[in-house]
Formats: structure tokens, C-alpha cells, sequence
């Protein structure tokens, strides 16, 4: 595709700019105080569509957050490319760890990002690989090399379950009809080790309340007498893993997929240094699941964490209390043909059975999505291969993610369409946590490489 670095390269500084702009909103969809932003990041996206050249743009109401549809329609005998994406972020929680503010956005440069990266909650997951899509779009347009159709489906959900997405979906179809959708949320080995995510893990996430006497109680008087919430959540807890790390709960492994000797042996190929994993993370040791590398137990293999625990006196100085209540929040990652309200309904039965009788227990489900595995034979990932290959002047590797994107299975169910990741963040990028960031060298190579992704899926097809 002529062109593409020159004008990537003449722009750079305004695309930085506008991401920068993009990344001072506060967009937590999780924090009702923050509904204000949310619905500003929305309008900001729709003008940034307008401006890249789509002849339709609106804000779609749902029964949450709006989502933002935009189209270019050049010819309807032309394959279409929907893209999705989310404008929604994290909660930047717990701020005292950030080392400048989370919706500040600075530019710094580390060891994995030379060139500098972005700081700021939402660059990497998912302002700034959703904006390349907006700025390659803009390219396509402004220089004629737009090859096929173009859809946006930008949501203000996805990271407290995508609930609205669902209903916006099912009600949308013939609006959303498409040949692929292309989607980066994802992200790559390293900069000069492209891959595309071929699976994603299923996700079923629970909240759990154990309760105990009535009211709080002073521990002096009553201690050793009831039981305690906190100590019973804890050994309950402690119990879903067995001295192997498996996990305990029953049927949890019925429909887990074992992959071939064959399969894992490909993965293997992956570039990986276990010392610069351990290093980056400032850990002595790594930890999981018997029987398997680093590399599929984050990918491969279901696991079961905890994501908060809570409960009692937790404030400066000391209270000697037992408390009424404790609180847990867990998340379970699920490989291909788990269902997450399966496996959520064998979490509900199990935690309940292993209480003791002393406390009442109650399981909240908040939500869930199911696995997915794109076929590497499939013309998509053919198209993003060809286009990876073009860019970093050499053939990706396909890679299955640890991470979740729940609505990639609703996709095909209800638009019958494959989906296709190409991610540009890398692992070290710090999504979820304090001091995300996305590299520079990475937003500005997503421009470049998505319009050849167009062309090869249009040439393809």
C-alpha cells in the first residue's frame, strides 16, 4: 500500500495529540460518578469517525452506555470489515501506585518502549489500539485507498461485562452485517516478534458474601465461641486449589480441551526467557498449575483468583472485632468449551457445600463470556498474516491470549462472522494496573499495518 509510513510519519505528532486528548477522560464505566465522561468520550469518538471520513456516525442508544456506529460505505458488492472496540476503562485504582497521574497522559520512555510510550489508564486497553483503527480509516479515506467497506461498533461496556453490547447486537443485525470483524484489544510477543491471537479464554466472574452472627462483635468476648466470616472465607478459598494447584471444584475440568503434544510443542516455539518474566514482575519464582510452562497456564489451562478480599476493621490503629461479614470477589478464566454459566452455576453449588454451618453463604454471579478460537486457515487470518508480514518484514506467530473478550462469542453467534485480533500492546504494557502504557513505536506500526489488512482480506475475499 503506497504511502502509508510517509503520511503515518507526516501525522504523527497530531495522532499522538488526539490520543493524548482522548486519554484525559476519565471513562470508567464501573464508577457511576463518572457517567458525565463516559458519555463525553462517546461524542469525542463520534467526532473522530466524522473526521477520518465515515459517511454515517451516530451515537446508539442502549439500555447502558451508548455505543458509537460509523460506516463507509463504498460499494455494497464489496466485502465489509466491522471493527469493534471499546472507549470504556478501568478503574485506576489504587492510585497511590501510579507515577503520575492516571488521566494526565505523559510521554516516557522504558526499556521495552525506547522510542516512549503513553501513560495513562485506557492507551494500551483500549483507547489507543482503538484509535489506530480511527487513523488508519482517516488514511484509506484521505489518500483514495480504501478497498472495501467499513463499520465502527465502539462500546462504553466491555469492562464491566458488555451487557448492553449484547442487546444492541441482537436488535442490529442487518446494521451490523458484515464479512469479518477485525478487532485489537489483544497484543503481540514483542516488537520484533509480530503475533496475532488465534484463542481467548471464557470468563465467569462471582462476588461471595459469607455471613456470621448478626452484628459485629468484640473478639474477647466471643472469640474461639462463633465463627468468624474472615476466617471461614479464607480456608474456603483455600480450598479450591489442591497441593498441585488444581482446582478442586467438581465437573470444573469435564470439558477442558487437552491439547496435542503437537500443538504445544508449536507453542513452545514462542520466543521466552522464564528470567525476564520473573524479573519484569520481581518475582523469585513463578507458580501454577502442575505439569505445565508459564506459557499455558496463562493461556491454555482455566485458572480460578481471587480479586479482592474484604472485611473487619482495616483502619489505622486496632479494633478487635469480629466482623459480621466477609467479602471475596473471584474470577474464573475459561478455556474453549467450558460454559462460563456452567461452570459459574458449579462454583454456586460447590462454595455453598464446602460451609461450615455456622455461616450463611451467597453467591452473586456479575458476569461472564465464553471462549474463542479463530481457525489460522481462515481468510482473516490469512489477510492480518500477510499484512504482519508486510509491516515487520516477517511472518507472525499464531498465539493463544490469557485474556477474555467475552463478546467475540457472541459475534458469531448472532453475525455469523469470524473475528480477527491483531494486537500491537505487549505484555509489559501494564493494562488493569497502575502506569499503563502503550508504546509509541506500537500505536503508530498499528496504523501502518491495519490498512494492509484491508487489502489483503478485499483481495482474498
Amino acid at each position: 500500500m503506497q504511502n502509508i509510513q510517509l503520511y503515518v510519519q507526516k501525522h504523527k505528532d497530531r495522532f499522538i495529540s488526539e490520543l493524548i486528548e482522548l486519554l484525559k477522560l476519565p471513562s470508567i464505566s464501573a464508577d457511576s460518578a463518572y457517567e458525565k465522561d463516559v458519555i463525553k468520550t462517546a461524542d469525542k469518538i463520534k467526532e473522530s469517525l466524522e473526521r477520518a471520513g465515515c459517511d454515517l456516525v451516530e451515537i446508539c442508544e442502549t439500555p447502558g452506555y451508548p455505543i458509537v456506529f460509523g460506516e463507509k460505505i463504498i460499494n455494497p458488492d464489496l466485502p465489509t470489515v466491522l471493527v469493534y472496540g471499546h472507549y470504556d476503562v478501568q478503574p485506576p485504582d489504587p492510585i497511590d501506585l501510579w507515577d503520575s497521574p492516571p488521566f494526565e497522559p505523559i510521554i516516557k520512555k522504558t526499556e521495552t518502549h525506547p522510542e516512549g510510550a503513553i501513560f495513562a489508564r485506557g492507551a494500551c486497553d483500549d483507547k489507543g489500539q482503538m484509535f489506530m483503527h480511527v487513523k488508519a480509516l482517516e488514511f484509506m479515506i484521505e489518500t483514495g485507498q480504501l478497498p472495501c467497506n467499513v463499520k465502527f461498533m465502539i462500546e462504553g461496556e466491555e469492562e464491566v461485562g458488555s451487557k448492553s453490547l449484547s442487546w444492541f447486537v441482537e436488535r442490529n443485525q442487518e446494521k451490523l452485517a458484515n464479512d469479518v470483524i477485525l478487532i485489537s484489544d489483544t497484543g503481540m510477543i514483542a516488537n520484533d516478534v509480530p503475533s496475532i491471537t488465534t484463542g481467548l479464554r471464557g470468563l465467569s466472574y462471582v462476588e461471595v458474601e459469607i455471613t456470621g452472627p448478626n452484628r459485629d462483635l468484640h473478639s474477647g468476648l466471643y472469640g474461639g465461641a462463633v465463627a468468624n466470616p474472615i476466617n471461614i472465607l479464607t480456608k474456603m478459598i483455600a480450598s479450591l486449589h489442591d497441593e498441585n494447584n488444581y482446582i478442586t471444584i467438581p465437573g470444573f475440568y469435564d470439558r477442558v480441551e487437552n491439547l496435542s503434544k503437537e500443538e504445544r510443542a508449536e507453542m513452545a516455539k514462542a520466543p521466552f526467557s522464564i528470567d525476564a518474566y520473573k524479573k519484569s514482575l520481581d518475582i523469585n519464582d513463578v507458580y501454577g498449575e502442575e505439569g505445565y510452562t508459564t506459557n499455558e497456564r496463562n493461556s491454555i489451562r482455566p485458572t480460578l483468583d481471587v480479586n479482592g478480599i474484604w472485611g473487619g476493621y482495616t483502619g489505622e490503629g486496632a479494633k478487635t472485632v469480629i466482623t459480621s461479614k466477609a467479602y471475596a470477589k473471584i474470577s474464573m478464566r475459561l478455556v474453549p468449551n467450558q460454559d462460563w454459566e456452567d461452570i459459574t452455576q458449579l462454583f454456586k453449588n460447590h462454595f455453598e457445600s464446602i460451609a461450615p454451618k455456622a455461616v450463611a453463604v451467597k453467591v452473586t454471579p456479575h458476569h461472564g463470556g465464553q471462549g474463542y478460537v479463530t481457525p489460522i486457515d481462515n481468510i482473516g487470518y490469512q489477510a492480518a498474516s500477510k499484512a504482519y508480514e508486510d509491516s515487520f518484514g516477517k511472518k507472525p506467530i499464531p498465539q493463544r491470549s490469557g485474556g477474555s473478550i467475552p463478546i467475540v462469542s457472541l459475534f458469531e453467534k448472532e453475525l455469523k462472522s469470524k473475528t480477527i485480533l491483531m494486537g500491537f500492546g505487549l505484555d509489559s504494557d501494564a493494562i488493569h494496573s497502575p502506569n499503563e502504557h502503550f508504546g509509541i513505536w506500537n500505536f503508530l506500526k498499528g496504523i501502518e499495518t491495519i490498512p494492509l489488512f484491508y487489502k489483503y482480506y478485499t483481495e482474498l475475499k
